[in-house]
């Protein structure tokens, strides 16, 4: 063989391999690749362990199932207080004594003004006696005088005897505020709040305004909090999950038992809704609704919880369970975007079996074990980005989170290039740019003795388009391998993957 007919081949082999590097990069490109591209994924066993489905959680507070808001009297003052926060009360225990010197005092007052009162009335009696007696020895003509006279003061104890009566009523009133000077609990339970900065203010803002809360003993509820937007999704006897803040493991069943609509609890203190100054955030107003235990156990009282809707989300279920948010279904086929021995992101094909609409998950029944990591599917993911298990390893400033152009520009929604679509050129990177290096690597090219387009030899013309092409001269050539003619072989690259090369 030949040197020419070695550096040809030799030099079709380079051209081949850089075609098949370059096309890569092209086809990388459009995929919206990037050695920068890094997408976030966990095992299977952590979401299976930890996803219930899109659960709405509402917050609540264990409280006692009684109790007992004192209002304090607006007029008068606090004498003083036998209990703090906290304290343990029997029924009939004193809470707090009201100041009474005021109500005393007006209530001998009262005394004085009965007596009076009633030293009229004697004194009217006896003023209608002795009219009585001049009546009798008066004359016909004085007579009607004296009626006149006597009717007046009739008119006058009546009044006075009215009055009296008003009085004792109003006697007994100061007296039965003093008897009840001291406040007694109604209840056997613990002292939850003392107040002593209410005020009529605070009745406006929406804002518990009794002076104490007595809560009883004995079993526990649980006073949640719902938004005006969400209070349509709950029902009275609806089925809830009650779940600790610390460990969301431990679960307590429990059924609502009363949306109270009619009491609202502002967000703020304003009362109602209102859209914030920065940002315009929209504030809802809540209103507390109420769960009803089926036990208390392991609870405490003013404990906070998270209160779920019972869609059987704490269920136990055998195998390999997924939100379906993170399977992707074309077709036929459902696939999630899982991580390969070397960390990228590959389509994993599964097979699914039964759904779950309350948790919204489906049963994994091949494809998939709990061993596996999985990424949640984004627009513009593609196979081969790296995946990594710690969220922070991610670039947020790389191409797949930031791209650019409509829908179908950039690529498809899986990342892949659409057929017959080349941004660059007609033909696509798969067909018509490996169709061109198709010719060239061919045995007819390379065993030809003649050049279609100058009569030299393949050999030849053949090579001295390669060697102008990679910028070394061949030392046997005896032709001159610049002339108008060979730039005509069938071995000259095509314009278009000249292109691509450059590039």
């Amino acid at each position: 063989m030949s040197k020419k007919k070695i550096g040809i081949i030799i030099a079709v082999l380079v051209v081949l391999a850089a075609a098949a590097g370059g096309g890569a990069w092209y086809l990388l490109k459009d995929n919206g690749g990037s050695s920068a591209d890094k997408v976030f994924v966990e095992s299977v066993a952590s979401l299976i362990s930890s996803s219930s489905g899109a659960q709405n959680r509402y917050s609540g507070v264990v409280e006692a199932q009684e109790s007992w808001k004192v209002n304090k009297e607006a007029e008068r003052e606090i004498k003083e207080v036998f209990v703090e926060e906290g304290d343990m009360v029997e029924e009939g225990d004193p809470l707090f004594e009201y100041d009474m010197d005021d109500v005393e005092a007006e209530l001998a007052q009262a005394e004085l003004d009965l007596e009076g009162m009633q030293n009229e009335i004697t004194d009217y009696r006896n003023q209608i006696e002795q009219l009585n007696k001049e009546k009798n020895a008066a004359s016909s003509d004085e007579k009607y005088q004296y009626t006149a006279d006597i009717q007046e003061k009739e008119n006058s104890i009546k009044q006075t005897e009215y009055n009296i009566e008003s009085k004792k009523a109003e006697m007994e009133k100061k007296q039965e505020t003093i008897d009840n000077a001291v406040v007694l609990s109604k209840l056997a339970g613990v002292i939850k709040s003392i107040n002593d900065s209410s005020s009529n203010n605070d009745m406006m803002m929406g804002e518990d305004t009794s002076y104490m809360t007595v809560l009883a003993v004995g079993d526990f509820r649980v006073k949640g909090m719902v938004s005006e937007t969400n209070v349509q999704m709950l029902s009275e006897e609806q089925p809830v999950i009650l779940r600790s803040r610390i460990d969301e493991e431990q679960t307590w069943p429990g059924t609502i038992s009363k949306i109270d609509t009619q009491n609202e609890v502002s967000n703020e203190n304003n009362g109602g809704a209102y859209f914030e100054s920065e940002g315009g955030a929209e504030k809802a107003t809540k209103y507390p609704f109420y769960v009803d235990l089926d036990s208390t156990e392991g609870l405490m009282m003013g404990q906070h919880l998270f209160i779920e809707l019972d869609l059987g989300q704490t269920e136990v279920k055998e195998g390999i369970w997924l939100f379906d948010g993170y399977i992707v279904q074309e077709d036929d086929l459902s696939y999630v975007w899982a991580a390969d021995e070397r960390n990228k992101l590959q389509k994993r094909i599964v097979e699914l079996g039964e759904h779950d609409e309350n948790t919204g998950q489906y049963e994994i029944l091949s494809g998939l074990t709990e061993e596996d990591a999985i990424a949640f599917p984004m627009e513009g993911l593609y196979e081969g980005v790296t995946a990594v298990t710690n969220a922070e390893d991610v670039d947020y400033s790389s191409p797949l989170y930031n791209q650019e152009g409509a829908e179908g520009e950039e690529g498809t929604e899986d990342g892949e290039v659409s057929d017959g679509e080349d941004p660059g050129t007609e033909d696509s990177a798969g067909e018509g740019d490996l169709g061109d290096f198709e010719d060239l690597g061919g045995e007819e090219d390379l065993d030809s003795a003649e050049d279609p387009g100058t009569g030299d030899s393949a050999g030849e013309g053949d090579l001295g388009d390669f060697e102008s092409f990679g910028g070394e001269e061949d030392s046997d050539s005896d032709e001159d391998s610049d002339s108008d003619e060979d730039s005509d072989s069938d071995l000259i690259l095509p314009e278009r993957m000249e292109n691509k090369l450059i590039r």
